[in-house]
């Protein structure tokens, strides 16, 4: 049996990493047209987001991809 370490998160979660509000990071979402469903974000659409946002940058309380 393979140990698959899939690592979800909520757009809460997502928001804290940006250091912006879950509605902030909602917003920021839409305006980049990335769709996303109620629940959780599973590593794909992580994936996605991280390649559209940018990494974020965990040493500042802001990302700078936030305009």
């Amino acid at each position: 049996m393979e140990n698959h370490n899939v690592v979800v998160k909520t757009k809460q979660q997502m928001a804290d990493e940006y250091g912006v509000c879950r509605k902030t990071f909602t917003k920021l979402l839409i305006r980049k047209r990335i769709k996303l469903g109620r629940g959780l974000i599973y590593p794909k659409e992580q994936q996605l987001i991280y390649s559209v946002l940018g990494k974020p940058d965990f040493g500042n309380e802001y990302s700078s991809c936030i305009p």
